[in-house]
């Protein structure tokens, strides 16, 4: 679990990448800004940081900030209910380079490693490179990981109703929880 100290200072790290984007938060939205380890207390190598802009069951905008060569584990959307198939989503990356992974036909040499140790729980392997302009929409229920280039990414993501919870992770030791 991560610290409040660390969860602060990925915070400041997290506002200025944002920053760097054309992102402006206000003070308000700020403590707002959601840092996750997943439960797995490495979140430099597997995390992701987060602002939610809105999310109501008919649409959801958030932003995604990843740091230099971070992380976020391979999991997927699936179906809720009888009305709901999952959460669809498409990423459109702001500034950075990100290695996107999805089912299908593997990419030979991918670009992305994924965290030393944990690499069992890292099975979808078709590569798709965004950067700053690029998006792809990943359909419900599908497999997916990413992870940022060098420099780190700013992603933006439009989706149908995010229910965090209920996303399926391919690591059992994954909590999906906040920091704080």
């Amino acid at each position: 679990m991560i610290t409040r100290e660390s969860a602060n200072e990925a915070r400041k790290m997290t506002a200025k990448m944002l920053g760097k984007a054309g992102v402006v938060l206000t003070p308000e939205e700020y403590p707002n800004l959601e840092i996750t380890d997943f439960g797995l207390g490495k979140l430099i190598n597997t995390g992701l940081q987060l602002f939610t802009y809105v999310n109501t069951p008919r649409y959801c905008a958030k932003d995604l900030v990843l740091f230099p060569r971070q992380t976020c584990a391979e999991h997927r959307h699936p179906p809720v209910d009888a009305g709901n198939p999952g959460k669809q989503e498409t990423f459109r990356c702001r500034m950075g380079i990100v290695y996107l992974y999805v089912e299908g036909e593997p990419t030979p040499n991918p670009q992305a490693v994924p965290p030393e140790g944990d690499e069992p729980f890292y099975t979808a392997w078709h590569e798709v490179v965004l950067r700053p302009g690029e998006q792809y929409t990943i359909s419900p229920n599908t497999r997916h990981w990413f992870q940022a280039g060098d420099e780190g990414a700013v992603v933006s993501e439009f989706s149908s109703l995010s229910l965090d919870d209920k996303d399926l992770f391919t690591d059992p030791r994954i909590v999906r929880v906040q920091s704080e």
